[in-house]
């Protein structure tokens, strides 16, 4: 079911209204919906386990038992290979503490923060006190 103006536009503020509340849990969010597993990687786990598997039961025909392990490996392997999904590459933290994305990522989200890892700390503190009181 398709969604009204109305809708779609009451969406598209609640969005906004998200990443300038919180930027870090948005760009969690959109990164977390946005990983897939990748169809490369589960053809390749797909085939790594049919090879595993061809090798079990070449292995059972010619009573040898290491090749039936080997391949009872391959197996496993590639199933799993195929079922997780691929973990991003992590940017770097320069040496005033501020993180520095990898190359081809994309910028922080809308209203983030900037400075030294300590500023934000003392930042989120402050916020807190400011709360409690």
């Amino acid at each position: 079911m398709a969604l009204s103006d109305h809708e779609e536009a009451l969406l598209h503020q609640m969005e906004e209204a998200l990443y300038a509340e919180d930027p870090r849990f948005a760009s969690r969010i959109e990164k977390t919906k946005s990983r897939g597993l990748g169809r490369g990687r589960i053809v390749t786990g797909v085939a790594a386990g049919i090879v595993g598997l061809a090798l079990i039961v070449f292995a059972a025909m010619s009573s040898s038992i290491w090749l039936g392990a080997v391949g009872f490996a391959a197996m496993v392997a590639g199933i799993v290979w195929a079922i997780t999904p691929a973990k991003p590459a992590l940017g770097s933290v320069g040496p005033d503490g501020v993180a520095t994305p990898r190359k081809g990522a994309k910028g922080r989200a809308p209203g983030g923060k900037s400075g030294t890892f300590m500023d934000r700390l003392e930042e989120r503190w402050d916020k807190r006190r400011h709360d409690q009181w």
